[in-house]
């Protein structure tokens, strides 16, 4: 049995908590996980492609079109073994990236909630 059998992938509330972005409104810690699975998909999915031949292509491409998952994943385990390891390091690059601008994301997190909260009292000569 190989790690990542034992540790699978987890892109869920903790993960941000590790990245520093425990402090995130739910409503974007929740649009945040979900950009990070999809870009995730798209980038393991963009590696895989550039190693498969066009029948290989057209294989995999009919159980995403039959949204057959297990299919997909079955498949790729027999055609490509070390996939897990690829998802591991786009993982690991992702999350790089994304602990690299927590700052960035928290300030303009920040900025979003102060423009929805509000509006400051003004008093109009009219």
């Amino acid at each position: 049995m190989d790690n990542n059998a034992k540790s699978p992938l987890k892109i869920d509330d903790n993960l941000l908590v590790q990245l520093g972005l425990g402090a995130l409104p739910q409503r974007e810690k929740s649009g945040l996980l979900k950009h990070i699975y999809e870009t995730l998909e798209m980038r393991v999915g963009m590696r895989l492609a550039d190693q498969m031949s066009n029948e290989q292509l057209d294989e995999v491409e009919q159980y995403f079109n039959a949204q057959d998952d297990a299919g997909a994943f079955k498949w790729l385990e027999t055609n490509f073994p070390n996939y897990k390891d690829i998802v591991a390091e786009e993982f690991e690059r992702l999350k790089a990236e994304v602990a690299q601008s927590a700052q960035q994301i928290l300030a303009a997190s920040q900025e979003n909630e102060g423009a929805s909260g509000p509006a400051p009292s003004q008093n109009h000569p009219y």
